[in-house]
């Protein structure tokens, strides 16, 4: 190997394994904020059309309609 390519290894090697500082930067929370959103949207998405294609979707208004007809 010439000195180039032992030099090229070299840094590669060092960026591989070089430890980064654990700092909260303010775009980190936005960051985070947003991924827990689209994860939130996702699994109730996923859940909506689960329950579609089982053939019962379930929504807040068709309960309470019928707990108000049971229940008079």
């Amino acid at each position: 190997m010439s000195i180039l390519e032992i030099a090229l290894a070299s840094q590669i090697w060092a960026r591989r394994h070089e430890k980064r500082q654990l700092e909260f930067l303010e775009n980190d929370g936005l960051k985070i904020l947003q991924r827990v959103a689209f994860a939130f949207l996702a699994f109730t998405l996923l859940i909506a059309g689960l329950n579609i294609a089982a053939g019962r979707p379930q929504t807040l208004a068709q309960r309470s309609v019928s707990v108000m007809v049971t229940g008079r």
